[in-house]
């Protein structure tokens, strides 16, 4: 019988397994995390870029801004310089997520395109998909 484990640590757990199985198939030694933020004169976060780069590819998996600091192309600006360190890396692709209420506009503007569309996520709303080649 099953036994329901529904904690954080279990989920990493079996991430864990995914991943030793996964290095069976492939290096994933190369996988690097790639960061990128800005603070105030505070030392305050006030914008974050998180993702990771692996083989050809660079996952962006957050990229946030402070209100204070949105509509003035700081955002803009933070794509671009992790684009140039995943090019660096040897990336030539780009793939993230983004909510219908968060930044497809944004990414659409730098050339970004729906692959796909998860509908009805989580109750009405919709997730895109979206890459970009470098």
């Amino acid at each position: 019988m099953f036994t329901p484990v529904h904690t954080h640590e279990f989920a990493d757990l079996a991430k864990q397994k995914i991943a030793e199985f996964n290095a069976l198939h492939w290096d994933a030694s190369k996988r690097q995390q790639l960061g990128l933020k800005l603070e105030n004169e505070q030392g305050e976060l006030i914008a974050a870029l998180a993702g990771r780069t692996f083989g050809h590819w660079f996952y962006l998996e957050s990229l946030w801004l402070d209100e204070s600091i949105r509509g003035q192309g700081i955002g803009s600006d933070l794509l671009t310089e992790a684009e140039q360190i995943a090019r660096a890396r040897g990336c030539s692709f780009v793939i993230l997520d983004t909510l219908d209420f968060q930044a497809r506009p944004f990414y659409e503007r730098h050339g970004y395109q729906v692959q796909w569309t998860q509908a009805n996520y989580p109750l009405t709303g919709c997730k895109y998909f979206m890459t970009k080649s470098l």
